[in-house]
């Protein structure tokens, strides 16, 4: 049967191209032509008539548009230095913080040596730099070479930190209620008479005991000019109250701060919430000595009504613009607030200094809006002879180009169609040749890239898969050639139950326990921590380990076998690697351990009868560090049901889906409920407890236990 439908005409792709270009074009020929030539002859009649009054329209908008970004800039730029003096007080009040948590932390520990050299204010360091000052005022109670004296002296590595780390600060130091200060920098020129405790900083930051700051600038009595001072009390249970504090200095404040990017015409202020002038440009301490007042400045003293509108609002703490007269110059004031301290930021700057740019600019405006009149006028006569050529010129180009550019089109085509049969049936040689020049040859460039990258990629592929399986067999062997270092079984030791175990975090750890007999009848018990994880972390791992087994076995001198391996594990240590170790030395015939402590947790101990909790937690700086050790051994007397729990951070710095870690208190209640259970219970118990507090979250650091039990 026939089909009655009618016959279709077929057409090649180049026949389409060439008719869809040339019936686009002759459209938009005929349409542009038309609209063209109406639009010209109406733009410009039109344009020559609104060219003068679009001239006066831009030249007043422009003047109010200029003034408004000159106030906008002004209140931007004030608001800016407000924010960043606000954002370096607010370091220092950081700095001050961290000092007081260090300050605390050494008040509670033994006196230590500091790196920083230590001075008598009566001979200070030729260069201050070099050393702190240790100053006692007339009547002070403490003495040179008293436990509060080291302890102050203890302070001078955190105190040089501190004015290392901010280049704004003039000084830092502590004095304390007993008649001493420690200064840094180390300088000696105190005036006599001098007692830190009856200066405002030390009374007021005794009272408040929060961070505060001077209301107002004072004449430093260490010849450092005006300075305002940040100071805070750190109370001690034993030597009564320190007050840690720095100085800045007006200048500093007045160059560094608020008259940072600053024009030379601008004049920066900073006033506090009564008005007083804290910092300005051309103040100075005069003739005054360290023990009399400053004369302070008040933006309220004056009866120009302008000015004190414009100190309300910033001892407001607003944000805002206000002009005034000064010295018979009108001049714009932009103010914004220190919001930490309460105090608030001007920027002035003369009126005439926004205006200038506006009147040239309109007079620049006025001058081409005459211009712009006759180029329009002359450019459309011009525009309509060039159009009419143009049109028939353009007509005939379209023809040409549209027969060509579907000749050109088409063969790339081709030829990219071939590539595509070939790549896909799996011929991945085959490259496809076009030299067009433009989008098609990048095409085939790009054709022939992928087909290259997919051999390639085929290839790694196949390279990579070998290589991982090579690399987890490797590490499968290192996990095991680690787990060989850790005793195979636990020693029995008569009166003693003992459990351990060790779960590295990745393949490989660098935690380890060890059991040692020690002679005599005695054994050293050995838990360490090294820096790092993964494979870096266990071959270090295993060279502490062989060290400090080759120390500790057959001798009970625990510190100079610790002394040995420290050094040794000093000269071969790569560079900041460290590893914690706690060593304790047990006498089973006298229950007792003797114990150091290299940088690790403290151990836990629980008494069998009364459930008392005992941190061990003296000890010294970790194992690779120094080169010698110094840490004094603490002996502790064991009684029967008493309950060791030796561990490394990865116990206590678990972490769950909330970043909270598991922490002590979370260990020492589970090992209280389980205290009366056997050894191996009782790392059960502290393991699943661990476990359940993570969740799905794993470990961050390798976990190490070792339990003993006293029977």
């Amino acid at each position: 049967m026939k089909s009655s439908a009618s016959p279709r005409i077929a057409l090649s792709v180049r026949a389409k191209i060439l008719i869809l270009f040339l019936a686009l074009s002759l459209v938009a020929l005929s349409l542009t032509g038309y609209f063209a030539f109406s639009a010209i002859t109406n733009v410009g009649s039109y344009a020559q008539g609104s060219s003068e009054a679009l001239g006066k329209g831009v030249v007043n908008d422009s003047s109010i548009a200029l003034l408004s970004l000159g106030e906008a800039y002004l209140v931007r730029i004030s608001a800016d230095q407000a924010n960043f003096t606000d954002a370096l007080f607010k370091d220092t009040d950081a700095e001050m913080e961290i000092l007081d948590a260090q300050t605390a932390e050494l008040q509670r520990n033994s006196p230590v040596v500091p790196s920083t050299p230590v001075y008598p204010a009566t001979a200070p360091p030729s260069n201050p730099k070099a050393g702190a000052v240790l100053f006692f005022a007339p009547g002070a109670t403490a003495t040179p070479g008293s436990d509060e004296a080291r302890t102050l002296a203890g302070l001078a590595d955190e105190l040089k930190a501190i004015y290392t780390s901010d280049g704004d600060l003039t000084s830092v130091y502590v004095a304390t209620d007993s008649g001493m200060m420690l200064f840094y920098p180390g300088e000696g020129n105190f005036p006599a008479g001098y007692d830190p405790r009856v200066r405002q900083w030390f009374v007021e930051a005794e009272a408040e005991k929060d961070i505060i700051w001077s209301d107002v600038p004072y004449v430093d009595a260490d010849n450092h000019g005006l300075v305002m001072t940040c100071s805070e009390a750190v109370p001690s249970p034993d030597y009564g109250t320190w007050v840690i504090a720095t100085d800045v200095s007006t200048t500093t404040i007045n160059e560094n701060f608020i008259g940072k990017s600053l024009g030379e015409n601008a004049y920066a202020v900073l006033i506090n919430k009564d008005g007083d002038v804290i910092s300005r440009p051309g103040q100075s301490v005069g003739n005054l000595t360290w023990n009399e007042p400053f004369n302070k400045e008040n933006a309220f003293s004056g009866n120009a009504s302008d000015l004190r509108a414009v100190a309300t609002n910033m001892t407001a703490g607003m944000t805002g613009i206000g002009t005034v007269l000064f010295n018979g110059t009108e001049m714009y004031v932009a103010y914004a607030p220190v919001r930490s301290l309460n105090w608030s930021l001007a920027i002035s700057l003369p009126v005439s200094q926004i205006t200038q740019p506006v009147d040239a600019f309109t007079g620049r405006i006025v001058d081409a809006t005459q211009d712009t009149g006759t180029h329009i006028t002359a450019q459309t006569d011009w525009l309509e002879e060039v159009f009419a050529l143009l049109f028939v010129a353009i007509l005939l180009f379209v023809l040409l180009v549209s027969v060509e550019l579907s000749r050109v089109i088409t063969r790339p085509v081709q030829r990219l169609k071939e590539g595509a049969a070939a790549l896909g049936g799996g011929n991945l040689n085959f490259r496809v040749e076009i030299r067009s020049g433009d989008e098609f040859e990048d095409l085939a460039r790009s054709f022939n890239s992928m087909a290259e990258a997919l051999r390639e990629n085929i290839e790694n592929l196949r390279r990579t898969t070998a290589e991982k399986e090579r690399y987890s067999k490797e590490l499968e062997i290192a996990r095991s050639i680690q787990t060989s270092f850790l005793p195979e079984k636990m020693p029995e030791i008569p009166g003693f139950d003992i459990s351990a175990m060790m779960i590295p975090a990745m393949e490989v750890g660098g935690d380890f326990y060890d059991i040692i007999p020690a002679g005599d009848g005695k054994w050293a018990f050995v838990i360490a921590d090294v820096s790092g994880k993964g494979v870096s972390a266990a071959l270090f791992m295993a060279m502490s380990r062989t060290l400090l087994r080759a120390g500790l076995e057959g001798t009970t001198d625990l510190l100079k076998s610790l002394g040995t391996a420290n050094r040794m594990i000093t000269q071969n240590a790569p560079s900041s690697m460290f590893v914690t170790v706690f060593t304790a030395l047990l006498d089973p015939a006298h229950l007792t351990i003797t114990c150091i402590n290299a940088g690790h947790n403290p151990p836990l101990i629980i008494r069998g009868e009364s459930g008392e909790i005992l941190f061990l937690r003296e000890g010294g700086v970790a194992m690779g560090v120094l080169p010698t050790m110094e840490n004094a051994p603490e002996h502790v007397s064991l009684l029967p049901g008493d309950l060791v729990i030796l561990y490394t951070d990865g116990v206590t710095e678990a972490f769950d889906a909330g970043y909270a870690a598991f922490g002590e208190d979370r260990l020492v209640r589970i090992v209280q409920e389980c205290r009366n259970l056997p050894a191996g219970s009782v790392r059960e118990r502290i393991i699943s407890g661990i476990r359940a507090f993570t969740g799905p979250v794993p470990p961050s650091d390798d976990i190490t236990l070792l339990v003993i039990r006293v029977l």
